[in-house]
Parts: C-alpha cells; structure tokens; sequence
C-alpha cells in the first residue's frame, strides 16, 4: 500500500517536472510593441548622434583648433546637399556598394567550400590554417599595391583585394562554427544515413551556423574596409567615382567638410549593411536555437 501511494505522488512530480523543462525550452517569441522599439532601438542611437554633434559643435565654438582642420558641422551639411542637388550621391554610394556586395558574394563562393575543406580534412588544416588566419589578421591595404601591379588599375584589382580579404574571415567563421559542432550530431546523423554531402548540408551546416553567419559578418566588414583602401589609393576616373575616390579627391583639395562627409558615407553604408542583411540574419539564427527571445 505504501508502494502504491509512492508511486501515485511520484507521478504527478515527474510530470510536472517534464512540465517546467517543456516551458524552460520553449521560447516565446512575439511581436515586439512599437513603443519598445522606439525606446531601446532607435533612442540610443539618436541620442548618441545628437551628443557627438553637440560635441563637436562645441568644439567648433571653442576655436581648439583652426576652422580648416574642424570644420562647423553645417559646412559637411552644405557638401551633402551640394552632392545631393548634383545628383551625384547616390552614384557615389551605388558605386562601392554595388562593388562591395559582389565582391562579397565571389568571396562567399570562395570561403564557404574552401572552410568546409579546412575543417573536415586534417591534411588540408594543418597546411592551410595557420595560413587563413595570418591573411585574416593583414592589413587589407597591403595587397593593393600588388593587385595594381598584377591587374592594373582596374575593378579586377578592387575585387582582388576584396578577395583576399573577406575569404580568410569567411573560412575561419565556418571552421570555428564546424568545430563547436557536438559530435553527437554527427553520429546522429550517420545513424539516419546523413553521410558525405548529404550529412554537411541537412546537419554539419546548420549547426554551424551561428559561427558560419559571425563570419559572414566579419566577411562583410573585412569587404568593405579593402574596398575603401583600394578605392583611397588606386582611384582612377576610369573606375567612376565611389566613395573612397571622393575622400581622396576631397583630400587632395583640402576640402575638409567633403573629408568628413566621405568617412560619415563609409560609416552610414557599413552600418546600414550590418543592420539590414546581417544582424537580422543573426538574430533570426539564435533565435531558432533559443539563444535570443528577440
């Protein structure tokens, strides 16, 4: 009788216990309310805009420095309206962006197969690793003297550069993300005839994933930074007018308003890269793990 009644309350426990691990794993996913959005989203960001120009207006006022070298933030603001009202800005910035993103997507055809191997072949990781991460951590400008000497100057040699320094990134990203796999998945997936290259694309790829996309951001940052070094010290009229040759251009006539507006483009376009395509992409992939509630 004591047996029976041990068994009745054991129950109820263990259910209930089931229960709260059920709860514990799921994750509650719902659309975050507007006013949320606006207070933790697009406050901070606005506020800390707000400081820098107040900041750097203050400074203005203050007279640190000679005019030519700080200049009043409205000066930047006529040479953006200026671009604007010739009609060139978007042309300046589709130039390197489109630049930037096809180089990025050669690198991704180039990165993703070239970590796989790395990762799952030991030969391979022993020659090629120490290899990807010394050209991870060269500075991307490096290479820009070589590739005007190879392909001349010319978008061959931009998209060289931009190879050479998104592919290491990309590479490492998918090895570090295939490392951090539990080999539990991987018998798993033998078991149920996942094998070869059925067995990398339905379980090795998706849980690598979160490593796999932080290296396609880095990828993208590593893109757009070799981009501008080529563009700053291989400009040419022959390759139209992006924004790294408008900052040179406004460097060489000591047009500090354009100097400045040509590094506020470079940092808008990166960040609006980031924003749209990659940190929505994380997000969407952590939260699938139950890593990230939004």
């Amino acid at each position: 009788m004591a047996a029976t009644d041990t068994t009745r309350t054991t129950e109820p426990d263990l259910a209930g216990l089931e229960a709260g691990l059920d709860a514990l794993d799921t994750v509650q996913v719902g659309r975050t309310p507007l006013r949320q959005v606006l207070l933790h989203k697009v406050l901070p960001p606005v506020v800390a805009v707000a400081l820098v120009l107040t900041v750097w207006k203050l400074l203005v006022l203050a007279g640190v420095t000679d005019d030519y070298k700080l200049p009043d933030p409205t000066a930047v603001w006529r040479s953006l309206r200026e671009l604007w009202l010739q009609g060139t800005l978007f042309d300046i910035i589709w130039t390197s962006v489109s630049r930037g993103l096809l180089g990025f997507l050669a690198a991704l055809a180039l990165g993703t197969p070239l970590g796989l191997l790395v990762a799952r072949v030991p030969l391979l990781r022993a020659a090629l690793g120490p290899l990807l991460s010394g050209l991870q951590s060269l500075p991307s400008v490096a290479w820009v003297p070589a590739a005007v000497i190879w392909l001349g100057i010319t978008d061959a040699a931009m998209y060289a550069v931009i190879l050479l320094g998104a592919v290491p990134s990309i590479a490492n990203g998918l090895v570090s993300g295939i490392d951090q796999v539990p080999p539990l998945y991987l018998r798993a997936g033998r078991t149920m005839g996942a094998t070869g290259l059925h067995g990398t694309r339905h379980v090795l790829l998706p849980a690598a994933l979160p490593g796999y996309v932080a290296g396609l951001k880095q990828g993208w940052a590593f893109s757009w930074r070799s981009l501008m070094a080529a563009e700053l010290i291989a400009s040419s009229p022959e390759l139209g007018l992006g924004l790294g040759q408008y900052l040179e251009n406004a460097r060489t006539d000591s047009d500090m308003p354009g100097v400045l507006l040509g590094i506020i483009l470079i940092l808008l376009v990166g960040i609006a890269i980031d924003l749209a395509v990659f940190s929505p992409l994380e997000r969407r992939v952590l939260r699938a793990r139950g890593l990230a509630t939004r």
